[in-house]
Protein backbone atom coordinates (compact mmCIF):
# COMPACT_ATOMS: atom_id res chain seq x y z
CA UNK A 1 0.00 0.00 0.00
CA UNK A 2 1.57 3.73 -1.01
CA UNK A 3 2.17 5.82 1.90
CA UNK A 4 -0.96 7.90 2.29
CA UNK A 5 -0.09 11.73 3.65
CA UNK A 6 -2.30 13.45 6.14
CA UNK A 7 -3.02 16.91 4.20
CA UNK A 8 -3.29 17.23 0.19
CA UNK A 9 -2.86 20.51 -1.69
CA UNK A 10 -0.11 23.14 -2.62
CA UNK A 11 -0.15 25.78 -1.40
CA UNK A 12 1.03 27.66 -4.33
CA UNK A 13 -1.48 26.79 -6.08
CA UNK A 14 -4.00 28.83 -7.80
CA UNK A 15 -7.03 27.21 -5.72
CA UNK A 16 -5.09 27.08 -2.23
CA UNK A 17 -3.83 30.87 -3.24
CA UNK A 18 -7.64 31.84 -4.08
CA UNK A 19 -8.82 30.80 -0.99
CA UNK A 20 -6.17 32.24 0.95
CA UNK A 21 -6.83 35.30 -0.63
CA UNK A 22 -10.97 35.19 -0.37
CA UNK A 23 -10.25 34.17 3.65
CA UNK A 24 -8.38 37.39 4.35
CA UNK A 25 -11.53 39.35 2.97
CA UNK A 26 -13.91 37.69 5.57
CA UNK A 27 -14.80 37.81 9.23
CA UNK A 28 -14.04 35.54 11.59
CA UNK A 29 -17.50 34.90 11.92
CA UNK A 30 -17.82 34.27 8.46
CA UNK A 31 -15.40 31.45 8.27
CA UNK A 32 -16.27 29.95 11.48
CA UNK A 33 -19.66 29.39 10.09
CA UNK A 34 -18.68 28.29 6.35
CA UNK A 35 -15.94 26.22 7.74
CA UNK A 36 -18.53 24.16 10.26
CA UNK A 37 -21.21 23.70 7.51
CA UNK A 38 -18.58 22.58 4.98
CA UNK A 39 -17.03 20.05 7.20
CA UNK A 40 -20.51 19.17 8.57
CA UNK A 41 -21.28 18.42 5.37
CA UNK A 42 -18.74 17.28 3.33
CA UNK A 43 -16.40 15.39 5.67
CA UNK A 44 -18.48 14.42 9.10
CA UNK A 45 -20.05 11.97 6.67
CA UNK A 46 -16.72 10.39 6.00
CA UNK A 47 -15.83 9.99 9.30
CA UNK A 48 -19.56 8.73 10.71
CA UNK A 49 -19.31 6.05 7.83
CA UNK A 50 -16.45 4.53 9.65
CA UNK A 51 -17.28 5.02 13.07
CA UNK A 52 -21.84 5.42 12.69
CA UNK A 53 -21.90 4.68 16.80
CA UNK A 54 -19.33 7.45 17.69
CA UNK A 55 -21.10 11.21 17.74
CA UNK A 56 -18.17 12.93 19.90
CA UNK A 57 -17.89 15.06 16.02
CA UNK A 58 -21.32 15.28 15.62
CA UNK A 59 -21.72 16.87 18.90
CA UNK A 60 -18.84 19.26 18.85
CA UNK A 61 -20.28 20.86 15.72
CA UNK A 62 -23.57 20.57 16.98
CA UNK A 63 -22.54 22.44 19.96
CA UNK A 64 -20.04 25.07 17.71
CA UNK A 65 -23.58 26.09 15.59
CA UNK A 66 -24.91 26.74 18.95
CA UNK A 67 -22.32 29.27 19.19
CA UNK A 68 -23.03 30.62 16.74
CA UNK A 69 -26.46 31.83 17.03
CA UNK A 70 -25.92 32.50 20.71
CA UNK A 71 -26.69 29.67 22.38
CA UNK A 72 -23.73 29.27 24.03
CA UNK A 73 -20.46 31.00 24.65
CA UNK A 74 -16.83 30.27 23.61
CA UNK A 75 -15.53 28.76 27.26
CA UNK A 76 -18.59 26.06 26.90
CA UNK A 77 -17.62 24.94 23.43
CA UNK A 78 -13.65 24.48 24.29
CA UNK A 79 -14.34 21.45 25.33
CA UNK A 80 -15.98 20.28 22.46
CA UNK A 81 -13.34 21.50 20.61
CA UNK A 82 -10.60 19.77 23.01
CA UNK A 83 -12.60 16.34 22.52
CA UNK A 84 -12.71 16.94 18.96
CA UNK A 85 -8.92 16.94 18.58
CA UNK A 86 -8.91 13.82 20.59
CA UNK A 87 -11.22 12.38 18.67
CA UNK A 88 -8.70 13.36 15.42
CA UNK A 89 -6.02 11.96 17.50
CA UNK A 90 -7.14 8.70 18.20
CA UNK A 91 -8.33 7.76 14.50
CA UNK A 92 -6.17 5.39 12.84
CA UNK A 93 -8.37 4.77 10.22
CA UNK A 94 -7.93 6.48 6.72
CA UNK A 95 -10.12 7.74 5.33
CA UNK A 96 -11.58 8.46 8.41
CA UNK A 97 -8.81 10.11 10.67
CA UNK A 98 -8.24 12.86 7.45
CA UNK A 99 -12.33 13.28 7.90
CA UNK A 100 -11.49 13.79 11.74
CA UNK A 101 -8.57 15.82 11.12
CA UNK A 102 -10.69 18.30 8.92
CA UNK A 103 -13.41 18.47 11.01
CA UNK A 104 -11.94 18.76 14.08
CA UNK A 105 -10.11 21.59 12.23
CA UNK A 106 -12.91 23.27 10.99
CA UNK A 107 -14.56 23.19 14.35
CA UNK A 108 -11.57 25.44 15.86
CA UNK A 109 -12.10 28.19 13.29
CA UNK A 110 -14.42 29.31 15.25
CA UNK A 111 -11.74 31.24 17.51
CA UNK A 112 -8.78 30.61 15.11
CA UNK A 113 -9.82 32.13 11.37
CA UNK A 114 -6.50 29.91 9.81
CA UNK A 115 -8.45 27.15 10.47
CA UNK A 116 -10.80 27.96 7.67
CA UNK A 117 -7.77 26.81 5.42
CA UNK A 118 -6.29 24.39 7.48
CA UNK A 119 -8.98 22.08 7.34
CA UNK A 120 -9.66 21.96 3.69
CA UNK A 121 -5.78 20.01 3.17
CA UNK A 122 -7.10 17.13 5.73
CA UNK A 123 -10.67 17.49 3.85
CA UNK A 124 -8.80 16.98 0.42
CA UNK A 125 -7.35 14.20 1.48
CA UNK A 126 -10.23 12.51 3.18
CA UNK A 127 -12.45 13.12 0.07
CA UNK A 128 -9.73 12.06 -1.79
CA UNK A 129 -9.64 8.56 -0.45
CA UNK A 130 -12.88 8.34 0.61
CA UNK A 131 -13.32 8.36 -3.21
CA UNK A 132 -10.26 6.47 -4.40
CA UNK A 133 -9.79 3.98 -2.04
CA UNK A 134 -6.73 3.35 -0.35
CA UNK A 135 -3.90 2.23 -2.94
CA UNK A 136 -3.89 4.45 -5.41
CA UNK A 137 -0.88 6.78 -6.81
CA UNK A 138 -0.07 10.12 -5.52
CA UNK A 139 -1.08 11.67 -9.01
CA UNK A 140 -4.67 10.32 -8.50
CA UNK A 141 -4.88 11.72 -5.05
CA UNK A 142 -3.39 15.01 -6.02
CA UNK A 143 -6.19 15.11 -8.96
CA UNK A 144 -8.85 14.33 -6.73
CA UNK A 145 -7.09 16.79 -4.07
CA UNK A 146 -7.11 19.55 -6.47
CA UNK A 147 -11.07 19.45 -7.12
CA UNK A 148 -11.78 18.89 -4.21
CA UNK A 149 -10.36 22.36 -3.21
CA UNK A 150 -12.27 24.01 -6.73
CA UNK A 151 -15.26 22.85 -4.76
CA UNK A 152 -14.42 24.46 -1.18
CA UNK A 153 -13.38 27.43 -3.04
CA UNK A 154 -16.82 27.85 -5.30
CA UNK A 155 -18.54 27.29 -1.31
CA UNK A 156 -16.70 30.14 -0.43
CA UNK A 157 -17.04 32.13 -2.86
CA UNK A 158 -20.78 31.44 -2.57
CA UNK A 159 -20.73 32.13 1.50
CA UNK A 160 -18.19 35.22 1.29
CA UNK A 161 -19.91 38.49 2.37
CA UNK A 162 -18.83 41.33 -0.01
CA UNK A 163 -16.97 44.09 1.58
CA UNK A 164 -16.52 42.55 4.61
CA UNK A 165 -16.62 45.59 7.41
CA UNK A 166 -14.57 43.36 10.14
CA UNK A 167 -12.39 40.90 8.44
CA UNK A 168 -10.35 38.90 10.74
CA UNK A 169 -6.63 39.33 10.80
CA UNK A 170 -5.01 36.42 9.08
CA UNK A 171 -0.90 35.50 9.72
CA UNK A 172 0.01 32.51 7.50
CA UNK A 173 2.71 31.59 8.91
CA UNK A 174 3.81 29.97 5.51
Amino acid sequence: MPKLRRMLGDIYSPECTALMRLIETQSKETLGKWALGYATENYLPIYEAAFPEDRRLREAAELCGKFFVGEAKLAEIKPALKAARETAAQTEAEPARAAARAVATALAAVQTPTNAFGFLLYGAAAAAYSAAGLLESPEIYDELGTKELRRALSSLEAAAVKNEKNPAKINWNC
